[in-house]
């Protein structure tokens, strides 16, 4: 059973059916090329790229990139900031892209610190060109206050760029943002393919230099295939976003009634609930995972996986590395049946309380 939905999420039956004609015979052209094949993929990106638009406000326009990590170096890099303020909890895609800059171009970085709900502290930003705040953390599901967050940005003198990844198509996109970025398969859409969405006056330098495609922001042949199935998840998203919100909320409450003798990582109020991050002193997570290999889910990031370092988002909340590495995340969402779900968690909760009495029969045996 899969339940990883914060690494990636199911493609979509519509989204997949909506590439499947860009990859025959019919569909391979070139979306750049004149001729009548070539216009006919150009006018298929163009309806997505409308339909991507559907999940931003009004006044911004949408450049697709190869996911939300170039997305993200590309609204950093091409400001080319001087001083910039990241959250602690920030995903590797700003925080190694912004430690770069300080290395290669001397910016000045500035952390800002959470609280040990996960929460960006409350307390003014020092005057910067830009701000970094992601909405949804991917590890602890926790939702920033982006719309305040962008407010002390701008009085700050700053720009708000918005890591939308794990929000996108599940809760509304930041109205006040200046850029957001986001990647299609984290909302049931294909790999390979995200969007920078960049307000209105918004200017960037470009990272990738060749043929000008996505109004001189990033050069290179795009797929007719990759933006229709980003497309039609999008606008699957907006269609479904209610019932999807409240299969959600029921799981989650069915996740806390069996998994009460776990510690919850992150605010338990503002967060997707699509995301448990949760901990148990002393649990052997690779044993655990080992025991229940047919159960997908995770021990922190899949862009971290086998590091072996304690997660940066748990230790920013104040947890010990011990307490980081013992904890566990379980993403779920659209295409996650009830029942099987129960069952899985029952499985997790037993197999951590064998390792429990495994632990209290070692200790007998010593004594």
């Amino acid at each position: 059973m899969y339940l990883d939905y914060q690494a990636t999420t199911p493609l979509a039956p519509q989204a997949r059916e909506a590439m499947l004609r860009w990859l025959g015979d019919d569909g391979f052209a070139n979306p750049h090329s004149p001729h009548r094949m070539g216009r006919a993929a150009a006018a298929a990106v163009e309806v997505a790229r409308e339909q991507v638009a559907g999940l931003f406000p009004a006044g911004g326009r949408v450049i697709f990139t190869s996911g939300a990590t170039e997305a993200l170096n590309l609204a950093i890099q091409g400001r080319r900031p001087r001083r910039i303020a990241v959250s602690a909890i920030e995903h590797a895609a700003v925080l190694d892209t912004v430690l770069e800059m300080g290395r290669a171009s001397g910016a000045v970085v500035e952390v800002l610190p959470v609280s040990p709900a996960g929460l960006v502290a409350d307390e003014a930003i020092a005057p910067c060109d830009l701000v970094c705040v992601m909405q949804v953390n991917n590890e602890i599901g926790t939702i920033q206050p982006v719309e305040a967050l962008t407010e002390r940005a701008h009085a700050a003198g700053a720009l708000f760029l918005c890591d939308a990844v794990q929000g996108a198509g599940k809760i509304a996109a930041p109205v006040n943002a200046d850029m957001i970025a986001v990647s299609a398969h984290k909302l049931y859409g294909p790999k390979g393919i995200g969007a920078l969405w960049l307000r209105d006056g918004v200017e960037l330098a470009p990272l990738i230099y060749g043929g000008g495609q996505e109004g001189g922001l990033r050069s290179g042949t795009l797929s007719p295939a990759l933006c229709a199935g980003f497309g039609a998840a999008a606008a699957l998203c907006k269609s479904l976003w209610k019932s999807d919100g409240e299969h959600v909320e029921r799981l989650w409450r069915v996740a806390r009634d069996i998994l009460t003798d776990w510690t919850l990582n992150g605010d338990p109020d503002q967060r997707w609930h699509g995301n448990l991050n949760l901990r148990r002193d002393g649990l052997d997570v690779a044993r655990l995972m080992s025991d229940l290999r047919d159960l997908c889910f995770s021990a922190g990031s899949a862009c971290a996986s086998g590091s072996g370092r304690p997660s940066h988002v748990l230790t920013a909340l104040g947890l010990s590395s011990a307490q980081a590495k013992s904890s566990i995340r379980i993403g779920f969402g659209r295409y996650t049946d009830e029942g099987e779900f129960a069952e899985a968690l029952k499985r997790i909760d037993a197999a951590a309380l064998a390792q429990d009495f495994g632990a209290q029969e070692s200790g007998w045996e010593r004594q």
